[in-house]
């Protein structure tokens, strides 16, 4: 099917920050004096190679990969090639907190890139704080990653991606405007933060009625007794908050029951493994929040095209936004001397033009910018419509 650009102009979209942090640093602000910028600009990648998100994290460390070895052929940062270092935080958050140690105290990196998951993040900020190195995660959507419980921005603490809150907003105005659902069922991973940050959420913000709403826990394989329920409900739209492994599953099992209606999900639908998992026969009428797709712009048309000539696979939404993450990084370190110098230009990083859009650092170190929802039909994309902020 012909892929469709369709773009929604958004109303009322301001990102809601919370201000808990669970794994907070005792401050915002370090002491420390950094890492020195030297013959090389070493990059550290914290990303999840093993485990539970491994897919998250081994597309991040391609589309990471990818970036630096165009840099380093277009002469490197200030004459210096970006060296690259990763280490495998195996998909747990106490580990991404050794790894942050080690990338910062150990390797003395300038910045890191990682992790893919807001828990891993939270885990390893505090580290990277007392060290004084940045940390720009692709994909760490939880809301208050980048603040301190009194509301002050953490200083070496950014991301690439939007944050739950958005994530809600958007799926909510998804489906009242572009789907025209009056009533939803809500199906959600009750044992994420992440999902029950995006569903508390999408409750505020949705104007419909919301006739079901129905849990899992991560890890569960069978869901026949929540979707017989929800099967027996009068509703236009399931909305599904969770991750691929689980969703992907109950895509395949709600379809073969026979429940048809369109299925809307967030970002952690965005990998392959999800149409693997449900089965290109059942991904259909299936639409899930993106912070890419090769459809939106020529630049990131010529992003897939380069990736699949070097890698042999399509790109996910996961590796175009550690592409971005590491040319920010690359731009914030111009000039620079120490990783202090990085973080500082980081948050005056302006019309930043990546794969994942325009985008311009806030003052909470949130991207301003658009996301796409990325519409299946028999597994393949094909539809991508724009949601731009005000």
């Amino acid at each position: 099917m012909r892929k469709k650009l369709l773009v929604l102009a958004m109303t009322s979209l301001s990102v809601i920050i919370l201000t808990a942090c669970q794994a907070a640093p005792p401050s915002s602000t370090s002491n420390a004096k950094g890492t020195t910028i030297e013959k090389t600009l070493k990059l550290g990648l914290n990303f999840e190679l093993t485990g539970a998100v491994s897919a998250y994290g081994n597309a991040q460390k391609r589309g990471a990969q990818m970036a630096a070895a165009e840099i380093n052929k277009a002469g490197g940062v200030d004459g210096k090639k970006i060296e690259l270092i990763a280490k495998d935080n195996k998909s747990e958050n106490a580990e991404s907190a050794i790894v942050t140690t080690s990338l910062a105290t150990k390797e003395k990196v300038n910045l890191i890139i990682g992790s893919s998951t807001s828990g891993a993040v939270a885990a390893g900020s505090p580290n990277a704080t007392a060290a004084a190195v940045p940390v720009v995660t692709p994909a760490g959507t939880q809301d208050d990653l980048t603040i301190a419980k009194d509301g002050k921005t953490y200083d070496y603490i950014y991301r690439a991606t939007f944050t739950d809150s958005y994530q809600g907003n958007m799926l909510a105005k998804f489906a009242s405007d572009a789907l025209g659902a009056k009533k939803v069922a809500l199906f959600y991973d009750n044992s994420s933060d992440y999902a029950k940050g995006i569903t508390k959420r999408f409750k505020k913000t949705f104007e419909g009625q919301i006739v079901s709403e129905s849990t899992y826990q991560s890890g569960d394989t069978d869901f026949q007794s929540a979707l017989t329920k929800i099967k027996h409900q009068a509703y236009d739209a399931i909305v599904m908050p969770g991750y691929y492994q689980e969703t992907g599953t109950i895509i395949k099992q709600a379809r073969e029951m026979g429940i048809t209606v369109p299925i809307i999900g967030p970002d952690g639908f965005a990998d392959a493994k999800l149409i693997e998992l449900a089965g290109k026969e059942n991904a259909d009428n299936v639409y899930y929040l993106s912070a890419y797709s090769s459809a939106v712009s020529p630049k990131a048309a010529q992003f897939a095209k380069n990736y699949k000539k070097r890698y042999g696979s399509e790109p996910s939404m996961f590796a175009a936004l550690a592409y971005d993450a590491v040319y920010m990084g690359a731009k914030a370190a111009k000039g620079a001397k120490t990783s202090k110098d990085i973080a500082q230009n980081l948050a005056y990083l302006k019309d930043f033009e990546g794969v994942t859009g325009l985008m311009t650092i806030d003052k909470k170190h949130n991207p301003i910018k658009s996301v796409t929802i990325i519409g299946l039909s028999k597994g393949q994309e094909s539809s991508a419509t724009v949601v731009k902020p005000n």
